[in-house]
């Protein structure tokens, strides 16, 4: 399945999208079973402070998802979208990327923290690879189903990680950077899910054709989705505060969000389905 989808944004199709914006402001419904609990693992001798998410009203063997941060670090943003995915049935652990849960205040040091991770690819593997263990560790994950999504700079993570022929079922990037340390090789057995802004003033046109042109020269299965209209960072509420404070091209779109997320969990529901064949 490989084809390049410019998808147009009509409000038709979603009228309403209030039950996003409630999850992501933790308004979860009353009744709730998904637990979320903070949790260390080590990378070398680096500390890296995660967060679980799961529901534990069932001890069913359910699919791990990792989920990795924007480059402003582990956050709330993050451990939101683990929350939404255990409320699906997943096991989802919003990982640290960047060590002792380390956060940054400007868009200077996200650069730099980003950029230090993304020089060393081996290192960001080791990091990387310490969250998947930590994942496929806990009792509630069917170690043979995992994934991972991630945002803006970690969507570039699982790209790579993904191209780098790690054991990841599949991966789903959203506004993602396409400008990877590790591109497609032979090998790569994930399915790959790519869900950007046609606006996104981070991503290049050459950029995109390099990236699905190895994707195509391997004959990967992947899917790269443009939302006309929609810009960086469009899937997170805070984008707009973010973009004004920092003269950014940022920008939240409801319905992109919604879309892209909708696209997601169809992706899933097919990639481990097709593992349970």
């Amino acid at each position: 399945m490989k084809y390049l989808v410019n998808m147009l944004l009509v409000a038709a199709l979603f009228t309403a999208c209030t039950g996003t914006e409630n999850e992501m402001n933790g308004m979860a419904d009353d009744g709730s079973s998904v637990m979320g609990e903070e949790i260390s693992y080590t990378a070398d001798t680096l500390t890296m402070n995660g967060y679980i998410a799961y529901d534990n009203s069932t001890s069913e063997k359910r699919p791990g998802i990792l989920v990795v941060h924007e480059w402003w670090g582990h956050d709330e943003y993050a451990r939101h979208r683990a929350d939404m995915l255990a409320e699906l049935g997943y096991v989802a652990l919003a990982v640290d990327m960047y060590g002792n849960g380390k956060q940054a205040a400007h868009p200077e040091d996200a650069m730099a923290f980003s950029g230090n991770v993304m020089s060393n690819f081996e290192n960001a593997k080791a990091r990387f690879n310490a969250a998947l263990e930590t994942l496929k560790a806990n009792p509630n994950v069917d170690t043979e189903k995992i994934g991972a999504i991630g945002y803006c700079f970690g969507g570039s993570v699982i790209l790579s990680m993904a191209n780098a022929g790690l054991d990841l079922d599949g991966v789903a990037a959203f506004h993602a950077g396409l400008q990877l340390p590790q591109m497609p090789a032979e090998g790569m057995t994930s399915r790959i899910l790519i869900l950007n802004g046609a606006e996104d003033q981070f991503v290049t046109d050459e950029q995109v054709e390099n990236l699905t042109g190895a994707l195509e020269s391997i004959n990967a299965d992947y899917q790269y989705i443009n939302y006309e209209g929609v810009m960086h960072s469009f899937t997170n509420p805070g984008a707009d505060s973010l973009g004004a404070k920092f003269q950014l091209p940022l920008a939240y779109d409801a319905e992109a969000d919604s879309l892209s997320w909708e696209e997601m969990k169809s992706f899933f529901d097919q990639t481990f389905a097709d593992k349970s064949m």
